[in-house]
């Protein structure tokens, strides 16, 4: 049911969150395996292969990309997400944006151009499934 992640060294990631807490300002490249909550401000490039929330007092300015993100503050930059994109009613978003799905709220702030590309796997998976042969 809980997928759990591992860094190299085996270190187990399911429950572990990096949170940069109000208050708080790094400015520098961010990268991490687990998932990270930004209710402070971030400037510089972000990575990661869990989940990014960034939290209604949350600022991030730069480059984002990861597999999920929900966005509730203010992002201005390059966005990339492998799969889910969710901007709560409280989102501002400027820049240029990359994702596989986008869920956005009424009162959302959507400034940015968007890219939306699906997943090549599951399209050939469904193509040869639904295929018929004579």
């Amino acid at each position: 049911m809980f997928e759990r992640k591992t860094t190299k060294t085996g270190t187990d990631q399911l429950g572990q969150t990096n949170r940069i807490v109000e208050g708080t300002t790094i400015k520098g490249n961010f990268s991490c395996a687990a998932d990270t909550r930004i209710d402070g401000t971030l400037e510089g490039d972000f990575t990661s292969e869990g989940k990014l929330v960034i939290g209604p007092a949350g600022k991030f300015i730069g480059n984002i990309i990861c597999t999920n993100c929900d966005i509730e503050g203010y992002f201005q930059g390059n966005l990339t997400i492998s799969e889910t994109l969710n901007l709560k009613s409280s989102a501002i978003v400027n820049g240029e944006v990359t994702c596989a799905k986008l869920s956005v709220e009424p009162g959302a702030e959507f400034n940015a151009t968007c890219v939306m590309k699906s997943d090549v796997k599951n399209l050939k998976t469904h193509a040869k499934t639904t295929e018929k042969t004579a």
